[in-house]
């Protein structure tokens, strides 16, 4: 899994296609954010902030205040690959995101989503 390309994509790039995906299927802006602050720990402001800077997904994780205790508890498959077996912290981080937006898509309960 080197797809390092990503790693210096914009994350303001990909942020509207998770805000299409989940909208597509119902659900809304406002949760696909509370989804990336669960994750990341970045306030809405900072979120904000991180997508007008144009921030690349490296830049983005890096500064992100601090990732979720609870994320060894976001399991399963995105791309084929099991996200609790991928070996690089940074394609991990961006594959957990990955997922959660998709049980979002998927209907999935936000406490479940967050591991509550």
């Amino acid at each position: 899994m080197q797809n390092t390309k990503i790693f210096t994509m914009p994350f303001a790039k990909v942020y509207p296609m998770y805000i299409q995906k989940a909208e597509k299927k119902g659900r809304t802006k406002d949760e696909v954010d509370i989804i990336i602050c669960w994750l990341t720990g970045y306030t809405k402001k900072q979120l904000e902030k991180q997508i007008k800077q144009q921030n690349d997904f490296q830049t983005f994780f890096a500064e992100a205040p601090s990732l979720n205790p609870n994320v060894s508890k976001i399991t399963g498959v995105i791309c084929g690959y099991r996200v609790e077996d991928i070996q690089d912290p940074l394609m991990q981080k961006i594959r957990y995101l990955d997922k959660l937006i998709d049980e979002l898509a998927k209907w999935k309960a936000m406490e479940k989503i967050l591991r509550e």
